[in-house]
């Protein structure tokens, strides 16, 4: 749960463990699956048994342990699970992954649908995203099954895929898939590329350099670059003969509980020995200091943006010519963005008194906040992001979740907006050369498209990276919907089905949602929903509270002590779906992933009533305990609270899902899923919950745990994140009653 990225600032966007029913918005599937050829055709019988019986539960004793906060007792029966060096511990862990594996083979539909989604993704063609452009050449990755991870690329153009040549391959590196980039940063002059690898969903990635024309390997390996608790990130000097870059203490430079923290800059001459890099920046940051660096377009300034953990705290610091580092903001300043434009200046998004954010402007010369001078003031909108090209500025707006693109003149003149589908969303705004932007936008309904806009005008022009649809969406509509939260506020959903569906409260109905460290929801495409949709399903996106659809605001009405209006307005929004007749509690499925894993815990012990079923991903169920057992939740305490501070502890045990479980309660089925690697989200947190759910309820619905050995929080292989997609499908479809029909892939929807 990250919002500051790995790699170079403008280039990325926040690592967090995306909902799996918008997986392949995230990372579209492209290519070709062979294995998905022989169900073209299939169709699945429409009665669909139950499924074998459970398995029986393995032997899981309550060993309770008492441990006091600020005068508080909280016990504790499953405390001993969290030990993963514990042979017991690992024994339980795996006899429920078999227990689940064993009863979701069991499920006739979960083969189907898993060779449904494989022929989905052969039908999808190659997608493209994180973008960089030097010297007149486009760096991305591309994603092309059957391929397990995305590769690194070049282009010519985004218009000339004739020109595209391979640079980096994990997937020959690791032939087992399980090696992912965890970022990549080219030098000015495109010639060489730095890209961290890390392997088995760690993100623990060490830097290596490739030179891009031939994809050789250089002999520059360095460790302790990237990791799951502050990304990392690296950046090239002006010549290319060197790069600054994050790093992580090495063992016995820090006691080990230290390891995770501590990311300082430090820089590498090409050639030389690691062991003779230079310290240049870092031991005055906080503990928990989350940098990314970036470079100036004619490579004489390094930029490090420093976060303060997760809540959204920034600071900046300015290296130039002179070699001396300059802090240009501190965290009370409220600049949460900064990208340096083509006219020797640093262009900042502020949210000083303007909580939608405005943009202001500093010249290099003097890099000081004395010298800003505002050219986008706050509007209705709020400024997602923004970048300069050589006479004009592109500004992203949001407003609970669609995107707008506005276009001003570098003095902050007004041009107009880009022309953009309604209910989309815009992602990944590249400068190339003069006016030129390139942009991805996609819809609920249309998948992702790479577009140009160049100067003097406002219609976008497609590229020829664009994926072409796996299915047709034309049956579908998009609803904009508003629940009344419990304090009042109005919440926003998006509600996709089908044309004609009847509102009799039948409808089987997933509702996803996220609330937290100010990431929006926004707009997006998933092939895998044809699958829920055809079956009468109903999906619905909550916008909620703690994200940034609404600004700064929305975002701290959601975190620290108010954390509960996440909760509510989830709550809200899961009313309104029954009130309005799209559904009933015994047709109505809750999912959510990481930050929205925690959401889905207090979701199911706030109201278990409401929900019949609830699919949760690598998530947080004991708030009191995961800050003590694991380095990444020590820098979500920014966003969250920490337990250290008595008026965040009581809001913190207020909501925590496991200290909330309660004996003899029907809860509704659910299904756990936790990577065995996952550096950000203790996989403790899903063996302790499963453990009590399974002790407490009286419903006799089942309660799953899914742990993979080769996944982390959230980085997986293709054939992984197909699995769970279609264990879930096939999990939410039982519980809910469906009966599952897979037309032939030629029938119209398709």
């Amino acid at each position: 749960m990250k919002r500051n990225p790995g790699g170079t600032l403008a280039a990325n966007g926040p690592k967090i463990s995306s909902s799996i029913g918008v997986l392949f918005s995230k990372k579209s599937v492209a290519g070709g699956v062979l294995l998905a050829l022989m169900l073209a055709t299939c169709i699945l019988a429409a009665q669909q048994p139950a499924g074998k019986p459970l398995p029986p539960l393995p032997a899981t004793p309550k060993k309770p342990v008492i441990d006091v906060y600020h005068g508080i007792k909280v016990e504790d029966d499953y405390q001993w699970l969290e030990n993963w060096n514990d042979p017991a511990v690992r024994a339980w862990s795996n006899e429920e992954n078999r227990r689940a594996r064993a009863f979701l083979a069991s499920l006739p539909a979960r083969n189907a649908i898993d060779q449904r989604l494989l022929a989905l993704a052969r039908k999808t063609s190659a997608s493209y995203g994180d973008f960089q452009y030097r010297n007149g050449f486009l760096f991305a990755l591309k994603f092309q099954p059957p391929k397990q991870q995305p590769f690194l690329v070049t282009l010519k153009s985004p218009n000339d895929t004739a020109s595209e040549r391979m640079v980096v391959d994990p997937n020959r590196i690791d032939p087992s898939g399980t090696t992912a980039i965890d970022f990549y940063v080219p030098s000015r002059d495109g010639k060489l590329v730095a890209v961290s690898l890390s392997k088995g969903g760690s993100e623990n990635g060490a830097l290596h350099v490739y030179r891009v024309s031939t994809g050789e390997p250089l002999p520059d390996v360095i460790p302790r670059v990237n990791k799951g608790t502050a990304g990392g990130s690296a950046a090239w000097n002006d010549d290319g003969t060197g790069f600054y870059y994050t790093r992580y203490p090495s063992p016995g430079e820090r006691p080990v509980k230290d390891l995770d923290f501590y990311q300082q800059i430090y820089f590498h001459k090409l050639g030389a020995p690691v062991s003779e890099d230079t310290y240049s920046l870092g031991k005055k940051f906080p503990r928990i200091a989350e940098i990314a660096l970036q470079s100036s377009p004619d490579g004489r300034y390094i930029l490090a943006t420093v976060a303060n953990g997760d809540g959204g705290q920034f600071e900046h610091f300015l290296v130039g010519p002179q070699g001396q580092w300059t802090q240009i903001t501190h965290f009370q300043d409220g600049i949460t963005q900064a990208v340096f434009g083509e006219d020797s200046a640093l262009y900042l998004l502020s949210q000083k008194g303007a909580p939608r954010g405005s943009i202001v402007l500093i010249p290099l010369s003097q890099p000081s906040l004395a010298s800003a001078r505002t050219i986008v003031p706050q509007a209705e909108d709020v400024i997602q992001s923004f970048v300069p090209v050589a006479h004009r500025l592109y500004v992203t707006d949001i407003w609970g979740g669609p995107s707008d693109v506005r276009v001003f003149s570098l003095e902050g003149h007004t041009l107009g907006k880009v022309l953009l589908d309604p209910v989309s969303a815009v992602n990944g705004l590249i400068a190339l050369s003069g006016d030129t932007l390139l942009f991805q936008s996609e819809s609920y309904l249309r998948p992702p498209a790479w577009y140009e806009v160049t100067a003097g005008s406002l219609k976008p022009i497609r590229t020829a990276l664009w994926t072409e649809p796996a299915v047709n969406f034309s049956d579908t509509e998009v609803i904009r919907a508003l629940a009344r939260s419990e304090d009042g506020t109005r919440v926003p959903m998006t509600i996709l089905m089908r044309k004609g569906t009847q509102l009799d409260g039948e409808n089987p109905t997933l509702l996803t949602g996220y609330g937290g460290f100010g990431i929006s929801l926004t707009p997006s495409y998933s092939f895998s929903r044809r699958v829920w949709l055809d079956q009468g399903g109903i999906w619905v996106i909550a916008n909620l509270r703690g994200g940034g659809e609404y600004g700064e605001e929305w975002h701290r009405e959601g975190m620290l002590t108010k954390k509960q209006n996440v909760f509510d307005d989830f709550t809200a929004c899961a009313e309104y779906l029954i009130g309005k007749r799209y559904t009933s509690p015994k047709k109505l499925a809750i999912e959510g992933g990481s930050n929205g894993g925690l959401l889905m815990g207090a979701a199911l012990t706030q109201h278990p009533g409401l929900f019949r079923a609830v699919v949760s991903f690598v998530g947080i169920y004991d708030m009191i305990r995961e800050e003590i057992t694991t380095p990444n939740a020590v820098f979500n305490t920014t966003e969250f609270g920490t337990i250290q501070n008595l008026r965040d502890f009581r809001a913190l045990l207020a909501y925590s899902p496991y200290q909330h479980v309660k004996n003899g309660v029907a809860y509704p089925a659910v299904l756990f899923f936790t990577g065995a690697n996952d550096p950000r989200v203790n996989p403790m947190q899903s063996r302790k919950m499963t453990a009590r759910l399974q002790a407490a309820s009286s419903s006799g619905l089942p309660i799953l745990l899914r742990t993979s050995a080769n996944t982390g929080h959230i980085q997986s292989s293709l054939n992984e994140e197909l699995m769970e997609i279609a264990d879930m499908d096939a999990f939410l479809f039982r519980e809910l009653g469906v009966k599952v029909r897979l037309a032939p892939l030629k029938e119209s929807s398709y």
